[in-house]
C-alpha cells in the first residue's frame, strides 16, 4: 500500500506544475456599446475580407486550371 501512496505523491507533484489558474472573467456590461450601424459595418467588412478572396478564386477557377505553356 505504501508503494501506491508513494506513486500517488509523485504523480501529484508532477501534476502540480501543470495546473493553470482560472481566467479573470467578469460579467460586467460593455464599456462602449456599439450602435447598429457600427455592427453592420463590421459585419460587412468581415464578410468581404473572408469571402471576397474565396469568391474571386472560385469565379476564376477555370483560369487557374490552365497550365501556362499548354496548347488550347
Amino acid at each position: 500500500m505504501s508503494g501506491l501512496n508513494r506513486s500517488f505523491n509523485l504523480l501529484r507533484s508532477v501534476m502540480r506544475h501543470q495546473i493553470t489558474p482560472k481566467a479573470n472573467i467578469s460579467a460586467k456590461p460593455a464599456k462602449h456599446v456599439l450602435s447598429a450601424g457600427e455592427q453592420t459595418f463590421v459585419m460587412v467588412v468581415m464578410f468581404a475580407t473572408i469571402l471576397g478572396p474565396s469568391g474571386w478564386i472560385l469565379t476564376n477557377l477555370e483560369e487557374y486550371k490552365k497550365r501556362p505553356g499548354a496548347a488550347e
